[in-house]
């Protein structure tokens, strides 16, 4: 190789380790990553809810972007997981409580985290108020950077949560 090959090779390694870098840090970027996980709600359609559904066991509003029913469907979170190797959860309001209605969360017994409701903690209570909440939080024992997003219909109306946390 000559001199100018062999620069060549030194200019692109360190541009491979510079955005390899750049894409390890912005992976775990609860904002980057909470902002994708609603971009990819959004595109599906509009947020609404329409009639009911059971989720764990429990009889809760039925959650739709656009068409697609998100109460049982894990495609949106998985692909998150897939992504930003993070936790994604969607959550439904159901009185004053929200549900988990799509979750990539597992249970000790290693199954999805459905039907369960968001702590009082937090997150729980920005959100309640049509606010966002990121920063640390505890999910079933765990520690997590998490971020938590007001899902609202066409009218404002809150009507559910979106999540994700990276595992400190």
């Amino acid at each position: 190789l000559d001199w100018t090959a062999m620069k060549r090779i030194q200019f692109l390694s360190a541009a491979i380790l510079a955005l390899a870098a750049t894409g390890a840090a912005h992976a775990n970027d609860p904002k980057a990553t909470i902002a994708d996980l609603d971009a990819r709600l959004t595109r599906i359609g509009a947020a609404r809810l329409e009639g009911t559904d059971t989720v764990g066991g429990k009889t809760v509003p039925a959650l739709y972007f656009g068409d697609r029913k998100i109460n049982n469907n894990y495609d949106v979170v998985d692909a998150v997981r897939k992504a930003h190797s993070a936790t994604a959860t969607v959550f439904v309001k159901d009185g004053d409580e929200f549900v988990r209605v799509s979750t990539n969360v597992l249970t000790p017994e290693g199954k999805r985290g459905v039907g369960t409701q968001l702590a009082r903690n937090a997150a729980y209570e920005a959100v309640s108020k049509g606010g966002t909440y990121c920063g640390p939080i505890d999910v079933l024992g765990t520690p997590f950077d998490a971020c938590y997003h007001p899902i609202k219909d066409a009218g404002g109306k809150i009507i559910g949560v979106s999540y994700i946390g990276h595992k400190k």
